[in-house]
């Protein structure tokens, strides 16, 4: 590629932000409209306006007011935060692993922390925040499990870390399913499955800050760390001659990957598909270059996930659970790729 098509590449991609931007707002907007209580769209945006330069303007007695800021708009930024966390980690581990068939619970962080979520609803007295913490503690604990096992392993380590997170999966998974069988039938196992369903109709506000405490930050290092993906994508013998400490970058990447699923997961349980398709749509819009499909897998991602909450809430009288949906597009959407064989945007 010389420097015309280079130049004309970047702002062709620029282009590209600018309309999967617009589109991702057309979804926000949207999103604050319609429920169970509609509101439209004028009145949203100048509610969405009004809170954030003049809140104290605001009536909260108003029912209009109090399911727009205390039950709608918590949830958004949720499912936006949600959508770009495990879209971007998704990214991260496929360019990691250089293996673009890899999801975000490759090592196992999604099964602990079904399992601490399961482990917390069957506590005494039993809150949205204590199953929130069990659920981030023992996502990162799997994290850390299968880190160890590879690392006390002999061998290659991206083989060893994909095994041993095949282990901590299967041993979580179990445990699962044994909390599954011990458990209420009548109260708490219904409450488990449904959690490890996913879902945004547990958020509060408090959910909604700390998430986006620990989500954002994590996406800002992996956007600086992008061009870094990029090297370590070329192998680590490659990647190490140019001078990248390979053990470190890896290590900050897992974590900052692991963050970011376990926060999500703490906070919407378990959403299907995300992290393994997202990515692949990133890299056919712009190209395999970290540094732009990273970007794109924050912005596609969030969107996606906003817009399939949204159909969650709004098809039925009863709320879907949201992997069903993200499962339904998802996996043929999948199937379509390795057909048509359209995957071949990672080796653009």
């Amino acid at each position: 590629m010389n420097q015309k098509q280079y130049l004309s590449s970047k702002k062709s991609n620029s282009k590209l932000f600018v309309v999967v931007g617009i589109v991702v707002i057309a979804i926000f907007v949207l999103s604050l409209t319609l429920g169970r209580y509609s509101i439209p769209a004028g009145e949203a945006i100048r509610l969405f306006i009004q809170g954030l330069f003049r809140p104290g303007s605001l009536d909260f007695n108003d029912p209009t007011v109090s399911v727009f800021f205390y039950i709608r708009l918590p949830r958004i930024v949720v499912a936006l935060l949600v959508g770009a966390a495990l879209a971007v980690a998704g990214a991260i581990f496929q360019g990691m692993f250089r293996n673009p068939l890899v999801s975000p619970d490759i090592l196992g962080v999604s099964s602990g922390c079904s399992f601490g979520a399961a482990l917390g609803i069957l506590m005494p007295f039993a809150t949205i925040y204590s199953i929130s913490i069990s659920s981030f503690v023992f996502g990162t604990l799997a994290m850390g499990a299968a880190y160890a096992i590879s690392k006390a392993s002999k061998g290659e380590p991206i083989i060893m870390l994909i095994l041993a997170g095949m282990v901590v999966s299967a041993f979580f998974t179990a445990a699962l399913s044994f909390l599954q069988y011990v458990a209420d039938p009548y109260n708490e196992l219904p409450a488990i499955i449904f959690w490890i369903m996913g879902g945004f109709f547990r958020i509060t506000w408090d959910i909604a800050i700390i998430l986006a405490i620990t989500i954002i930050p994590c996406l800002i290092i992996a956007w600086l760390l992008a061009w870094k993906l990029d090297l370590l994508s070329l192998g680590d013998d490659e990647a190490q001659s140019l001078g990248l400490n390979v053990k470190l970058l890896r290590f900050v990447l897992i974590i900052v990957a692991t963050f970011m699923v376990a926060a999500s997961v703490s906070a919407a349980g378990t959403i299907a598909w995300v992290g393994l398709v997202i990515p692949h749509i990133a890299r056919m819009l712009t190209s395999s270059e970290h540094t732009m499909s990273v970007p794109m897998s924050m912005f596609v991602g969030g969107g996606f996930v906003l817009l399939m909450d949204t159909v969650a809430r709004n098809l039925t009288t009863a709320e879907i659970p949201i992997s069903i949906l993200t499962a339904a597009l998802g996996a043929p959407f999948f199937a379509y790729l390795l057909i048509s064989r359209s995957h071949k945007a990672w080796n653009r």
